[in-house]
């Protein structure tokens, strides 16, 4: 019965939630709104977000410490498959304040108390398998390519990245395999982790109705999914610190975005 309710929910919620038709107007509108409740909470925000760029720079430092420079652009890359199951506790605050209900930074936590907790963490783990995927497909690759051994540095690796057919292939194949897969987790998860935070609906019709909404809106979510990829970017850049802001605007932005796709 347990397992029924993982993957069907509750059997009183409506087995498939209507999807709006929404434009770029809307993505921007869920932006204007994401920006508010940052403004709104930033110590919270602020506090739960530090998680990623203290990730980032872990990971960047195991890189550099144990020559496997190599996976250091994978592993920041891949890390932002698994920001929809991460931001959870954001779009929980973004829940509470919509509702008119005192938020505290502990209130993140309340994700555990869900009644859809498993099937979240059933979603998490398909996103943990793809990113282990991911780096899997991406050393494979780069071996293929270039051999088993490391490089002898970081400015030789930079060179034979930019500066070698076999680079230049890596980076064209390199980035057409890691759209698939962030295409993948846009398709599965754009609005299913919201969706369970805020309704027993179990983990098939959440990525289910996630899919009918990248159907019915194809434009508008490839915006955003760019959107998402382009800040995450521009976030990474100055060392992961920008992170600490952008991550939880897109959060925050992304539970006004499942607010405006699913009736």
């Amino acid at each position: 019965m347990a397992t029924l309710h993982v993957f069907a929910g509750s059997i009183e919620q409506p087995v498939r939630p209507a999807i709006r038709r929404i434009g770029l107007a809307d993505l921007g509108d869920a932006l204007r709104r994401g920006l508010d409740d940052f403004r709104a909470m930033p110590s919270h925000v602020i506090f739960l977000s530090m998680l990623y760029p203290v990730v980032g720079l872990v990971l960047a430092r195991l890189s550099f410490g144990y020559d496997v420079v190599p996976l250091l652009f994978p592993l920041v890359a891949g890390f932002a498959l698994l920001g929809p199951f991460v931001a959870l506790g954001l779009y929980e605050l973004s829940r509470r304040r919509e509702q008119g209900l005192p938020v505290r930074w502990t209130d993140a936590f309340g994700v555990l108390r869900s009644p859809s907790r498993d099937s979240i963490a059933l979603l998490g783990g398909l996103l943990m398998v793809l990113f282990v995927i991911w780096l899997a497909v991406a050393e494979s690759l780069y071996q293929g390519l270039f051999g088993y051994g490391a490089p002898s540095s970081l400015s030789a690796f930079v060179t034979d990245i930019f500066g070698t057919p076999h680079g230049r292939t890596l980076l064209l194949v390199g980035n057409g395999i890691g759209f698939l897969f962030a295409l993948a987790v846009l398709v599965v998860s754009v609005v299913s982790f919201p969706m369970l935070l805020d309704r027993d609906v179990g983990a098939v019709t959440a990525v289910q109705t996630s899919v009918r909404a990248v159907a019915t809106n194809p434009i508008a979510i490839l915006a955003w999914g760019l959107i998402v990829a382009v800040s995450l970017a521009l976030g990474a850049l100055p060392f992961f610190i920008g992170l600490a802001v952008v991550l939880p605007i897109l959060a925050h932005a992304t539970w006004h975005l499942y607010r405006k796709v699913v009736a």
